[in-house]
């Protein structure tokens, strides 16, 4: 087990400032990296099948948690219960990553991810097949949302040991792309797939995607080994151990610097996102146009990461995080003049454009973690962003219950710029004064 940790979790090296390689949790080097292409990333066979099992599953859990909604809202007319239904998807995956992250760096990712599948089916085919009580739903969404942490860390353990240097940030924007395309298919299909079979029907469809890839990933996917060796003691102490690791990641100012960096962002363009709905309604327009201003958040987002994914280069990319945090906010400081829904459009087009900043971090993050820990600080970013995405609906909610979603969607906006110049002053001071060197 002495070799496991270099084959499978070990962070990209990079070319350090005296020349010699940095490994995972050191300083971050400020040398050239050789720009990769997506040609070259998608050439990697473990790389191009999570990629693409992963965007099927980000489509399957669009449709599974707006047919289950549906199913909610349907049986009890409550937009509470409705709105609970879809949000049990996001919330427990912080406590889940904080419980039983450390999972994601001691079992075989072949396994987690593929169990990660047959659970998110599980969860689909219940409800299809037995009428729950709303209760019932509402834990099995929870239960199963808790878990995901584990198998989507195990899988970007493996993404960050295949692929190295800038191929990791390329690799990166691929899936940020993957993602929001899916998440938009999911979408567009679920009224659609929903209106054709009904609910019951469209979570078997949902169930049979996962299969697909849960079956993909086990028959494809290499059988290689966890990062690291557990001893006795560990084996027994599972949530000891994974919430001990979380409050050391949390603990080290350079990770927890990188974290909120992240987490921030997402939260605040969350809060305006979730208005949208309302903001339509009290402007007195179709409610039908919801659906344009909520595509055009997410194509602005696509079209940002591979404009900066594709085209510029890894230092530059890291320049421009705060810059392209800045322009996610801008434009959502517009709503307070109430634009039409033309003009709404082209503003959050332009703002989703903003949502590239993460790419900038993805290095630093890689150099903060300590590589035994990797998995688990994967886990931990990706719970903490599902997580902190679901409070920012309810903060800026709260806002705009209090004057208007207008209102509030500036609020937002300007809690973005504020954000912005946070990590300008962050990324301006020396090296030890952030954290990017030893703690």
């Amino acid at each position: 087990m002495t070799s496991v940790m270099s084959e499978t979790a070990a962070v990209p090296d990079e070319p350090g400032n005296d020349g010699e390689p940095v490994r995972g949790g050191e300083a971050l080097s400020s040398g050239p990296v050789r720009r990769v292409g997506y040609r070259e990333v998608l050439a990697r066979p473990v790389f191009r099948l999570l990629w693409w099992t992963g965007a099927l599953g980000v489509a399957m859990d669009t449709l599974r948690m707006a047919t289950i909604s549906v199913l909610v809202y349907s049986g009890t007319r409550s937009p509470l219960l409705g709105g609970l239904a879809f949000g049990a998807g996001f919330a427990p995956q912080l406590v889940g990553s904080l419980l039983l992250g450390s999972l994601a760096d001691r079992g075989r990712p072949r396994l987690l991810i593929t169990a990660g599948q047959l659970l998110s089916a599980c969860a689909a085919a219940v409800p299809a097949f037995v009428r729950l009580p709303v209760g019932a739903a509402l834990v099995l969404v929870a239960v199963v949302a808790a878990l995901a942490p584990v198998s989507s860390a195990a899988g970007s353990r493996l993404v960050a040991a295949e692929l190295t240097g800038d191929a990791y940030v390329v690799g990166r924007s691929l899936n940020t792309m993957a993602t929001a395309g899916a998440q938009l298919l999911g979408l567009a299909c679920a009224g659609a797939v929903v209106g054709g079979i009904g609910p019951r029907g469209a979570l078997l469809v949902s169930g049979g995607g996962y299969l697909f890839a849960a079956l993909a990933v086990r028959l494809r996917l290499p059988n290689t080994a966890g990062g690291r060796s557990q001893t006795a003691g560990e084996r027994t102490a599972l949530v000891r151990s994974s919430w001990g690791g979380a409050r050391a990641l949390l603990a080290a100012p350079r990770t927890r610097i990188v974290l909120l960096a992240q987490w921030l962002p997402p939260a605040f363009a969350a809060g305006a996102e979730g208005l949208i709905v309302p903001y339509i309604g009290q402007c007195g327009l179709p409610f039908g146009d919801a659906g344009l201003l909520l595509g055009a958040l997410a194509t602005g987002m696509i079209i940002g990461d591979l404009i900066v994914g594709r085209w510029l280069r890894p230092a530059s990319r890291e320049r421009l995080v705060a810059p392209l945090t800045a322009l996610l906010g801008l434009p959502l400081t517009a709503f307070w003049l109430r634009p039409g829904p033309a003009t709404a459009v082209v503003l959050l087009l332009v703002a989703g454009l903003g949502f590239a900043y993460g790419l900038g971090l993805q290095r630093p993050f890689l150099a903060a973690v300590p590589a035994e820990c990797q998995g688990q600080a994967f886990g931990l970013l990706a719970a903490g962003m599902m997580t902190i995405q679901g409070v920012g609906p309810v903060l800026f909610g709260a806002v705009a219950q209090l004057g208007s979603a207008a209102g509030a969607m500036s609020c937002a906006g300007f809690a973005l710029l504020v954000t912005a110049g946070w990590q300008a002053r962050i990324t301006q001071l020396p090296p030890s004064a952030r954290g990017l060197k030893g703690e």
